[in-house]
């Protein structure tokens, strides 16, 4: 199992002293976290995209180009590219550049975004929500397998042979489908043979082992090899000294994060003992020292019949700088040794 990171870059603001860090600044600390995941063995690191004004992340190409240049192992992904609102040329061309950059580590994961803010942004309709990232997906597909493509669709002008370029290093550059649980979506991806990155931020892990069943089923019926049918799991996740200390370094800035969303979306207010709870041994959450951390991704792989990388979201609004660099580290160094196995 391969260990990965995602951020959002939050804006981060401090929990002593309330003082809200600069946008300059929180981007040089997600920097130095993507640096010491590189240096602790963390496989991948992912930053997402939003455009809102609590996160930092409208181009996350840009700030994976900055971590290519100083880092020199980890892969690095989008944790997701919002397609459906987007130019598949244009992505194609960015994170084949930052494949370049990185000397052949880039990967993206493509989905259609759990906020609405760009399809109005870019001019999009959001009744389109669907057919526009079916439509781009394919051409992302067509752009990564041939560099004069010759296409049309309802949402984007035609290409007619037009050459693509850069061309990224790897021989064909990773594309993963980020889902929900919407079981359309499994079956899509699985008729493509794309691997599956799989948002599960509550509930059971087990509740989601049929859908990851329909996902190998509609790509094995579809001729696809099992090796390429790969699985991969978003869920929160933090790495402490101490169980109890995990839970309290990473609740405040949890909670203020859920309730902000919350007001939105007509959510009830977060509940501490319903957040603990969470982080026992079959909740959603991996939170912990770097044992129980171990033990819930062994539960996690049994649960949904394998999987091939679990990314952990580690976003904190009120977290210290100092203690999300531990908390990197523990998952490199002592987490992910205890997993190789898997």
């Amino acid at each position: 199992m391969e260990l990965g990171i995602d951020s959002f870059a939050a804006v981060v603001s401090d929990p002593v002293t309330g003082v809200t860090l600069s946008p300059a600044d929180r981007l040089a600390n997600l920097l130095e976290e993507i640096e010491v995941a590189d240096r602790s063995g963390v496989h991948s690191f992912g930053v997402g995209e939003h455009h809102r004004p609590e996160y930092l992340d409208s181009a996350p190409s840009l700030i994976l180009a900055a971590a290519a240049a100083r880092t020199s192992r980890i892969r690095l992904n989008s944790a997701v590219t919002v397609l459906s609102a987007d130019d598949p040329v244009r992505v194609f061309q960015q994170y084949a550049t930052l494949d370049l950059l990185s000397r052949g580590r880039a990967e993206l994961v493509v989905g259609r975004g759990s906020f609405i803010e760009a399809y109005p942004l870019f001019g999009l309709n959001t009744q389109d929500y669907d057919s526009l990232f079916s439509e781009k997906l394919e051409l992302l597909l067509r752009l990564r397998g041939d560099t004069h493509v010759h296409w049309s669709g309802r949402h984007r002008a035609p290409l007619r042979g037009q050459g693509v370029y850069p061309r990224p290093q790897q021989a064909q550059l990773p594309v993963w489908v980020g889902v929900g649980g919407t079981p359309e979506s499994f079956v899509r991806a699985g008729r493509l043979g794309l691997p599956l990155m799989v948002a599960i931020i509550g509930g059971d892990f087990r509740a989601f082992r049929p859908l990851m069943d329909l996902y190998r089923a509609a790509g094995a019926q579809a001729g696809h090899a099992p090796d390429t049918l790969r699985v991969g799991v978003h869920a929160f996740g933090f790495v402490g000294d101490s169980d109890a200390g995990a839970r309290d370094d990473f609740w405040p800035g949890y909670a203020r994060m859920l309730d902000t969303l919350g007001r939105e979306r007509g959510w009830a207010p977060p509940n501490r003992a319903q957040f603990d709870a969470a982080c026992g041994p079959t909740g959603p959450y991996l939170i912990g020292t770097p044992d129980t951390v171990a033990a819930k991704l062994r539960f996690v792989h049994a649960a949904l019949g394998g999987v091939d990388r679990l990314s952990f979201q580690m976003t904190n609004v009120l977290m210290p700088h100092a203690r999300m660099l531990r908390s990197v580290e523990l998952l490199g160094r002592e987490v992910a040794p205890q997993v190789a196995e898997l």
